[in-house]
C-alpha cells in the first residue's frame, strides 16, 4: 500500500510538472500596441466589398458607382473588369486610365471610396449578446465593438477578453480586462481596433 501511495504521489508530481512546463511554453499576450497618430496613416487600400465612385472627366457614360466584387474586381464600361482590391484609389485610377486610353483620348480618372465596407472587425463568443461584424466607420475601441453587439451576457468572463490580430509575423493576441479598465487599473487597455481584428468574449 505504501508503495502504491508513493507511486501515486510521484505520478501527481509528474502531472503538475508537465502542467507548469506547458504553462511556461504558452505564448504570453502581447503588449498593447501604440495608438495611431491622427493624420499619420498609410494610404487606404481598397477591399471587398467597398463601394467606389469612379469619375471619368467629361465621360458620364463611363462614370458611376461600383461595388468591389468577391473576386476583388470592378466592372468599368469600355475598360472591362479591373483589379481593385489591394490598390489605393489613386493607383486604381491610374490603371483605369491606362485601360481607357485605347478608347478615350487622355482620360482623366478619379476614384473615391464612397463606403469603406471592408473595414470591419468581428465580435464573437458566448459572452456577448450576439456575434457579428462591426464596420469601422470611426475610431472604434474594444468596448465600442462589444456595445455594438448588444453588450455582455450575464455570464461573460469580462477579465478574459482577447483581441486577435493578424500581422506579417503571424497572429498576435492582446488581452483586455474590462473590470480592471472600468476601475481605473488599466486605463490604456481599451485599445483601438484595426480592420480584420477579432474580439473574443468567452462565457
Amino acid at each position: 500500500m505504501h508503495r502504491m501511495l508513493c507511486a501515486g504521489a510521484s505520478g501527481s508530481r509528474v502531472v503538475v510538472l508537465a502542467l507548469l512546463v506547458a504553462a511556461g511554453c504558452a505564448s504570453p499576450p502581447a503588449a498593447i500596441p501604440p495608438e495611431r497618430v491622427v493624420g499619420d496613416v498609410e494610404d487606404y487600400e481598397i477591399g471587398v466589398p467597398d463601394v467606389l465612385n469612379v469619375t471619368v472627366w467629361r465621360q458620364p457614360e463611363v462614370s458611376g458607382t461600383v461595388v468591389v466584387r468577391r473576386d476583388g474586381k470592378i466592372s468599368v464600361p469600355l475598360a472591362g473588369d479591373v483589379q481593385a482590391e489591394g490598390l489605393t484609389p489613386e493607383e486604381l485610377a491610374d490603371v483605369i486610365a491606362q485601360q481607357l486610353a485605347e478608347f478615350i483620348s487622355a482620360p482623366q480618372v478619379d476614384v473615391a471610396v464612397a463606403e469603406m465596407r471592408s473595414q470591419m472587425v468581428s465580435v464573437i463568443g458566448g459572452g456577448v449578446s450576439r456575434s457579428g461584424v462591426v464596420q469601422l466607420q470611426r475610431n472604434t475601441r474594444i468596448i465600442d465593438a462589444i456595445a455594438s453587439m448588444g453588450g455582455f451576457t450575464p455570464f461573460a468572463q469580462k477579465d478574459e477578453i482577447r483581441v486577435l490580430r493578424n500581422t506579417d509575423e503571424g497572429q498576435v493576441e492582446y488581452r483586455f480586462d474590462y473590470e480592471a479598465f472600468i476601475k481605473g487599473r488599466a486605463p490604456d487597455s481599451n485599445m483601438l481596433l484595426e480592420p480584420g481584428d477579432t474580439v473574443v468574449v468567452p462565457d
